[in-house]
């Protein structure tokens, strides 16, 4: 990469996991040349190690590795970070899908893909991520939404059960605000698909609430604030 082209040092930073070492450099030089600072790691252990001394503003992050798999990462990356996930995957099985998003993906892209429609999304994903941590830094109207123990501040994409924060991906904190901005009235799934392309389906949408469920409810098949509006979408119910 040219001197040129060489990105600023307050630059996104992505780590980029992969076993496939041609796939990792490809990326790696695309996204440097599109104005990202990359990070790679070719296992699971590689990228925690990474991750415990550098903090990463989002992971790309492969499904099929050997050892630890992508999922099995994930999940434990979701006990204690936010951070943003694409995943990919040369697997195109619709339940590999769902259970990405189930375990806290914030995006998914099957192999092969286009690199630009890689950067694309991440660009997305980050842009959505740097608006709620802006809006948390601005002063001025907060507005909360509670529903039973639970706290949601507008401002921040913030979840409390009472005083203890409830970790939310980019995917759950987007559907909520969505509708804790409408609350008691009927969404339509249409306006709760991401714009990111990580949800184009109902079904996508169908798996992140079911993800919110198990976050605020007590019986989450029987929902008392996150409930479904058959044939039309979801409402947030909240308290008087």
């Amino acid at each position: 990469m040219s001197a040129a082209l060489q990105p600023a040092d307050g630059a996104p930073h992505v780590l980029v996991v992969d076993d496939d070492r041609r796939l990792r450099d490809l990326l790696a030089r695309f996204l440097g040349e599109n104005g990202y600072r990359v990070s790679t790691a070719a296992s699971a252990a590689e990228a925690r190690a990474k991750s415990d001394n550098l903090v990463f503003d989002a992971l790309v992050l492969d499904v099929m590795m050997p050892g630890e798999t992508g999922f099995e990462l994930m999940r434990g990356i979701r006990e204690t970070s936010d951070v943003p996930i694409m995943m990919l995957t040369a697997r195109a099985e619709p339940s590999d899908r769902v259970e990405g998003l189930e375990l806290g993906a914030d995006d998914y892209l099957a192999k092969p893909f286009e690199p630009r429609e890689l950067v694309l999304r991440l660009g997305k994903l980050l842009r959505r991520s740097a608006a709620t941590a802006a809006a948390a830094a601005i002063p001025g109207e907060v507005r909360v939404v509670r529903f039973g123990p639970f706290q949601f501040r507008l401002d921040r994409g913030e979840l409390k059960r009472d005083e203890e924060p409830i970790r939310l991906t980019e995917r759950e904190r987007e559907i909520l605000t969505i509708l804790a901005g409408r609350t008691g009235a009927e969404v339509p799934r249409e306006e709760l698909i991401g714009g990111n392309g990580a949800a184009t389906t109902d079904r996508a949408v169908d798996v992140q609430m079911n993800r919110l469920r198990r976050k605020v409810e007590a019986d989450p098949a029987n929902p008392v604030y996150l409930q479904t509006v058959r044939g039309v979408g979801y409402r947030l119910v909240t308290d008087p």
